[in-house]
C-alpha cells in the first residue's frame, strides 16, 4: 500500500513539474522569442509612453479624432462583454437612434461583442472626416479639398488588408489612426 502511494506522489510531483512549471515557462520563453510584440500586450508607444494597445479600444470622444465602435463596457477591460440586448430592444432601439442622430453610420451604430474592439472599417473611418475636419479646421491646412485628402490618405495609410489576405476584412485600428493624426497636424 505505501509503495502504491509514494508512487502515485512521485507521479504526481512529476507531472505538477512538467506540466505546471517547465511547460508554461517554455511556452512564454517561446512567446517572447517568437513574438516579442505580441507577448508584451502589443503596446502603442508615443515618444516613449504607452499610449494604449492595438488590441484594445478606446473611448475616443473629442470631435477631432476618430471614434471606435460604441462599447457596452465603456471600454473597460474588466467588465468587458455585449449588452446582450435583442433587436426588439427598446434600449438598443434608443441607443441606436441617438448615436444615428450624432451622425455614426455603418458599424459605428452598434458595440462590438467584446466592446474593446479596436478596429473599424475604413468606410466608417472615412464617414468620420467632415467632423473632424470642422473640429481640427485650418489646423490640417488652409484649403477644405486638401485637408480631405490628406485625412483619406491617411485611412488608406491605416488600412490593414484581411488576416493572411483572405480571412475577416479591411480593418483600420483606431488608436494608431488617432495617433497619425495627431502627427500630421503636427506636421508643418
Amino acid at each position: 500500500m505505501i509503495t502504491y502511494c509514494t508512487t502515485s506522489l512521485r507521479a504526481f510531483l512529476i507531472l505538477t513539474l512538467v506540466t505546471g512549471v517547465l511547460y508554461p515557462a517554455l511556452m512564454l520563453l517561446a512567446g517572447r522569442v517568437l513574438f516579442p510584440e505580441q507577448a508584451q500586450g502589443t503596446l502603442i508607444r508615443r515618444e516613449g509612453a504607452v499610449v494604449g494597445s492595438a488590441l484594445v479600444a478606446q473611448g475616443f470622444a473629442s470631435p477631432g479624432s476618430f471614434h471606435p465602435r460604441p462599447s457596452a463596457s465603456n471600454y473597460g477591460a474588466m467588465p468587458a462583454g455585449a449588452a446582450n440586448q435583442s433587436p426588439t430592444s427598446k434600449a438598443l432601439v434608443a441607443a441606436v437612434a441617438e448615436r444615428r442622430a450624432q451622425g455614426a453610420t455603418g458599424e459605428l451604430l452598434f458595440a462590438s461583442g467584446s466592446g474593446l474592439d479596436p478596429e473599424i472599417v475604413p468606410a466608417d473611418a472615412r464617414s468620420q472626416i467632415p467632423r473632424i475636419m470642422a473640429a481640427r479646421g485650418a489646423a490640417l491646412g488652409a484649403d477644405e479639398a486638401a485637408r480631405r485628402a490628406r485625412l483619406e490618405a491617411l485611412i488608406r495609410e491605416a488600412t490593414l488588408p484581411p488576416d493572411l489576405g483572405f480571412l475577416g476584412r479591411e480593418r483600420v485600428n483606431v488608436v494608431r489612426l488617432n495617433l497619425a493624426l495627431d502627427r500630421l497636424q503636427a506636421r508643418p
